[in-house]
Parts: structure tokens; sequence; C-alpha cells
């Protein structure tokens, strides 16, 4: 899928405190979706360490995802050599193409 490979950045906002702003810059766009469901991975093991086989639904991605304080993506666009911004909306919807498209892959 060649339009997938963009740089992409994923600013992020952990909570409503503007301390918490940082942002991930990924080779492009399925790598900032991997890097999302291993930062939410990331938070179900501190919730639960002793919970070794960790499982979620998107409904709890996306539960994760609204409950930043917020979370935006820059994408760069070759043609016009700039970055388009990008809404949580935007990633939930790339979210769920980018994990169905994992489950369907041969194993």
């Amino acid at each position: 899928m060649a339009n997938n490979n963009k740089h992409t950045i994923i600013l992020m906002q952990a909570s409503q405190s503007r301390a918490t702003r940082t942002f991930m810059d990924y080779e492009s766009i399925s790598q900032a979706i991997d890097g999302i469901c291993c930062l939410y991975e990331r938070k179900l093991k501190e919730l639960d360490p002793m919970n070794r086989d960790i499982t979620y639904d998107i409904a709890d991605l996306y539960n994760y995802i609204d409950g930043l304080g917020d979370m935006s993506a820059l994408v760069y666009e070759q043609s016009i050599q700039a970055y388009l911004p990008y809404d949580r909306q935007w990633i939930k919807h790339r979210t769920f193409q980018h994990l169905k498209k994992l489950a369907s892959a041969p194993r």
C-alpha cells in the first residue's frame, strides 16, 4: 500500500494538563497505529502488572483514545510537501482498518 508509507507524527496529550503534551513520529501510518496500540498495551500492563495475557477489543482501544486529553496526527503528503492534520476520529478509523487487516492476514 504505497499511500501508507507516509511519515506520520502523532500529537498526544495524555490528560487535561498541557504538561502531558508529547509527540511520536513514525515512518508510516501503520507504524503510527502500531505505536498507539503499544501505548495502550503498556497502560494495560501498568494497571494489571500480574496479567501476562493482555487482550482487548476495538471498543476498549477507542475508549483509551477518547479518554486522552487530545490526540491528532500529522501525515506528510509528498504531492504538496506538507503535513496534513487529522483528528481523533480519523485515527480511530485508521486503527480499525489496520487491526482488521492484521486479523485477516495469514499467520
